[in-house]
């Protein structure tokens, strides 16, 4: 792919952004990068980057730059634009990122996608590849931007890589090697028009494949099992619920691999220290890239037992006085709420709400009613969630997270959880959900010191 001289565009500066900058001045581009935040917003220095050739424009983002690109790279974060689609029709030819880096990068892709679950899995994966002597990186929307591997990939490398629905939007030539589909549910309908346009951008992740490819599939989600039907890749399944004839399920407590040699034991899922049957799922899913990869059982084994989690994935912050407190400020969709509620034992504080992405809050209504003793609401979409929940528990709306913390522990009892699992985005309030669950983090060890000092 030529890029020597082309007026490419970028659209967003965040990490990938700055990556794709780098990227294209080094072969010669011509860069323009459009940014909505105003310059001295962008918290970096943009002279060295305009000392390398890249033009800015700020504050807004203009049709007529668009419409004159020879290629568009919208970041993965990057809103859907009316700008960006006008160009489209217009003919402007626009990839994501992915597609761009896969034109020049050496070594072999394992592609994770899904609704909820890819984070950690791509990590536990990852962790399994690299604890068996594997030259496996992490890279996407959970780690470092593929693109930034092209200049030093080799052959032999994996690169583990979470990809999103908008990454996948924009694919021409792009194909994973092994592709991991965990599951779908409702989400970014703020971003897709529907959820079947939703749903078609991430079956493209299987439907790129090419004989000789793997899919790993959710036996147990029939939107993504039914993904199998018409699909080059060979495909693999993992499920909870019954015996597959190629892959890894679930029996009697233990997680068994499946394929044509017959049956074995990996583990007891007892074992695993991440909580909730979800990570079951995940942690299945991440056991067969390594199975197909060749890593020998007894290694997964070790590299899954030592696994802990990821920051803001159901994450316990500290018990304070009784009260547990939870982070899970990952949970930005219903059903990663739903999944965190499901995960949990003890009556609990549930603290919702953010910038809502079309999401059908009346999906927590049972398993609300099922264990959650009170509801905190806060951010913009607290007047929707509070439509959709009305008459189950009592809920209180705050302004900050400071209010919704203190609010929380004075509602729980000894022996009651706190749970952050916002069902939204945090782009109401904060730079993203990582900025939100430390924020949660800071006014749970805030409200401990006061308590310590006897002001609470």
């Amino acid at each position: 792919m030529e890029i020597a001289g082309k007026r490419v565009v970028i659209v967003g500066f965040g990490k990938t952004g700055r990556a794709l900058a780098g990227f294209l001045v080094r072969r010669k581009a011509k860069v323009t990068v459009s940014e909505i935040r105003e310059e001295g917003e962008l918290g970096i220095k943009t002279r060295r980057w305009k000392k390398k050739g890249v033009a800015f424009e700020t504050g807004k983002h203009r049709a007529l730059t668009f419409l004159t690109a020879d290629l568009i790279i919208p970041s993965p974060g990057a809103a859907a634009l009316p700008e960006l689609a006008a160009a489209e029709k217009a003919g402007a030819r626009v990839l994501s990122e992915i597609e761009l880096a896969s034109r020049f990068l050496k070594g072999r892709i394992v592609g994770i996608t899904g609704t909820n679950g890819k984070s950690t899995t791509a990590t536990l994966a990852c962790k399994i590849l690299k604890e068996a002597g594997l030259k496996a990186y992490l890279a996407g929307n959970i780690g470092t931007p593929l693109i930034s591997f092209v200049d030093r990939s080799r052959e032999d490398h994996l690169y583990v890589t979470e990809i999103s629905s908008f990454q996948l939007e924009h694919i021409e030539r792009f194909k994973a090697d092994i592709s991991v589909f965990l599951n779908i549910s409702l989400n970014h309908l703020d971003w897709h028009a529907s959820f079947e346009e939703y749903f078609a951008a991430k079956k493209r992740i299987v439907r790129a494949q090419a004989s000789g490819d793997i899919a790993i599939l959710n036996a147990d989600d029939r939107l993504v099992s039914g993904l199998a039907e018409g699909i080059s890749p060979s495909s693999y399944f993992f499920s909870r619920r019954k015996r597959v004839r190629r892959g890894c399920f679930l029996r009697e407590g233990w997680i068994i691999l499946r394929d044509d040699a017959g049956e074995q034991k990996l583990m007891k899922t007892a074992e695993i220290r991440l909580p909730g049957l979800h990570n079951q799922e995940n942690v299945m899913a991440a056991a067969l890239i390594g199975r197909v990869l060749g890593v020998a059982s007894r290694s997964m084994r070790n590299s899954i037992r030592s696994f802990s989690g990821l920051e803001h994935r159901l994450e316990t912050v500290l018990t304070l006085r009784g009260v547990r407190f939870i982070n899970d400020s990952k949970a930005t969709t219903v059903d990663a709420t739903i999944k965190a509620l499901q995960s949990v034992d003890r009556p609990t504080i549930l603290i919702l709400g953010g910038r809502d992405k079309g999401a059908d809050f009346r999906l927590l209504r049972r398993p609300v009613r099922q264990s959650v003793k009170e509801i905190v609401l806060l951010g913009e979409a607290k007047a929707k969630i509070a439509a959709a929940l009305r008459g189950l528990v009592p809920v209180i709306e705050v302004t900050s997270l400071r209010e919704a913390v203190r609010v929380s522990y004075a509602a729980a009892s000894r022996g009651e959880i706190v749970l952050l699992a916002p069902a939204c985005t945090s782009f109401d309030m904060f730079k993203n959900f990582e900025a939100r669950g430390r924020a949660f983090k800071g006014e749970v060890r805030r409200l401990a010191e006061s308590l310590s000092r006897g002001k609470g």
